[in-house]
């Protein structure tokens, strides 16, 4: 989807609004003040005079409004230092174009694994950071899965759900969770770099969860394997905004496989690992049986006979 921004003075922000008072919509996204949609483009302003333009239309419709006001915006960085291990990285990293990506749900009994790729251009990231990004670990799962919508709407990914029953047949086999990982990491930055055909990153910057080493040694038998410009970094949101956009994707994909599952299971299944986790486990596990509870589930996992032990007490 094509999209612009500009930054516009408070006198063209009211103008703006006037110009489309007609086509005005609903947005509740994070610091929206103002949106519309038009036969051929959306336009969203935001708090701090930003107005993302997006559909066939919106270079049309930016060009009304850019004369005299700055279109873009300079890379948005910050301040903040981020202390990260592995190898050395990029100057100006957060500056460039940049393929991030990042996994969730392997720590979490119930749901599966999901990870996400994702692509920012160097040009993009004043909107991805518009947009509300940031290090996902400081979002909420209401906030992420309201700006998620727009993410996917201007950025090009590739986000991977592993379903438990899945997951636990490689399991079994003895794949490790940092093979599991490796192989969809790899596999969604394919289809990233594939949907970008002549494109080319100028850097894919993978959240580290094993050294780069161990990571290639888990692909050693796939036919296609992502090496070029590859780099890795612990808390890598914290570098660039790709990773944070990815994180955020694949959070989301994550908690919508958990609502599908709550349905099916008939009840809010928890996250995480903890004591609420094998109560309601071993709710399930007496009301459903094992082979349902192992469906929606890390099977591996020391929940699973907790979860066995507590029903055997129930039952008794």
């Amino acid at each position: 989807m094509a999209n612009s921004v500009l930054i516009l003075s408070d006198e063209k922000l009211t103008a703006l609004k006037a110009y489309y008072a007609s086509d005005v919509v609903k947005r509740n996204a994070p610091g929206v003040v103002f949106a519309a949609k038009t036969a051929n483009a959306s336009i969203t302003a935001y708090r701090s005079g930003k107005v993302l333009f997006q559909g066939g239309g919106a270079e049309m419709e930016a060009a009304k409004w850019e004369a005299g006001d700055a279109s873009g915006a300079s890379a948005v960085s910050s301040n903040k230092k981020v202390v990260t291990k592995g190898a050395p990285l990029p100057d100006r990293l957060e500056m460039l174009s940049v393929i991030g990506s990042d996994e969730t749900g392997t720590g979490d009994f119930f749901g599966p694994v999901t990870v996400c790729a994702c692509y920012v251009r160097a040009d993009q990231i004043p909107l991805v950071a518009e947009l509300g990004v940031k290090d996902s670990k400081l979002l909420t799962d209401p906030y992420m899965r309201s700006i998620a919508p727009d993410l996917k709407s201007v950025l090009t990914y590739s986000v991977l759900t592993l379903q438990n029953e899945k997951y636990n047949t490689v399991q079994a086999k003895g794949w490790s969770q940092g093979k599991i990982k490796a192989l969809l990491h790899n596999q969604a930055i394919r289809h990233v770099l594939r949907k970008l055909e002549d494109e080319h990153p100028d850097y894919i910057l993978i959240d580290q969860f094993a050294e780069r080493g161990v990571y290639y040694n888990h692909l050693k038998n796939e036919p296609e394997i992502v090496r070029e410009n590859v780099l890795f970094a612990t808390k890598a949101e914290g570098l660039h905004v790709a990773v944070a956009a990815a994180s955020i994707i694949a959070r989301v994909a994550f908690l919508d496989e958990m609502d599908r599952l709550s349905g099916l299971a008939g009840r809010t299944l928890p996250k995480g690992a903890g004591k609420k986790v094998d109560e309601t486990a071993a709710s399930i596990l007496l009301s459903k049986g094992e082979p349902f509870l192992r469906s929606m589930t890390k099977w591996h996992f020391a929940n699973a006979k907790k979860a066995a032990v507590l029903a055997a007490k129930k039952r008794g």
